[in-house]
């Protein structure tokens, strides 16, 4: 697990105990956007999901880990989905869910934890991720770690009755 633990966070595998907090998150609608989720999730849908978080990520094709930190506390959720090992590459979400918590540079930890994952354990050669328009947070975080930005999907996502653009951003490793 070193490779998984930084200085801020460390990064683990779903656990059953994980229910209430996955269940908040996938629940808040501010977080909808960013998931592209139209409707809340049972708990009982969450607590499957949970059972089965333990398959193979070359089966299912996603892996999500639970963003701690030092002192054990659930601070967010970062995916490798959309994971195609032929191409070799997967796509990358990431969230910090408590207000609170955003801006300890814990985002930008676990982001930098998990491209090294991918890149040294799953023999990626990139990643990348899709971020709407208007999420600055997320703009800083990405370029601020050597992503670069080489797309824009016009009108790609509806939100509130107007079309944002999604900002497409990929990190190489060379």
């Amino acid at each position: 697990m070193l490779s998984l633990k930084g200085d801020k966070v460390y990064l683990r595998a779903l656990e059953p105990e994980d229910l209430d907090f996955v269940h908040t998150v996938e629940n808040t609608e501010e977080f909808w956007e960013v998931s592209a989720t139209q409707t809340p999730y049972s708990r009982f849908v969450i607590k499957q999901y949970l059972e089965n978080a333990h398959r193979d990520i070359y089966d299912i094709k996603q892996l999500r880990l639970v963003i701690c930190n030092l002192k054990d506390k659930e601070v967010g959720l970062i995916d490798i989905f959309d994971f195609e090992p032929k191409d070799r590459r997967a796509a990358l979400g990431i969230l910090i869910a408590d207000v609170a918590e955003r801006g300890k540079g814990y985002g930008a930890e676990a982001l930098k934890l998990i491209c090294n994952y991918c890149f040294t354990h799953l023999a990626i050669h990139q990643v990348y991720a899709n971020v709407t328009q208007g999420n600055e947070t997320s703009v800083k975080l990405f370029e601020n770690l050597g992503f670069q930005r080489v797309g824009v999907k016009k009108d790609w996502t509806y939100v509130q009755g107007q079309f944002k653009d999604e900002i497409l951003y990929q990190l190489i490793n060379k």
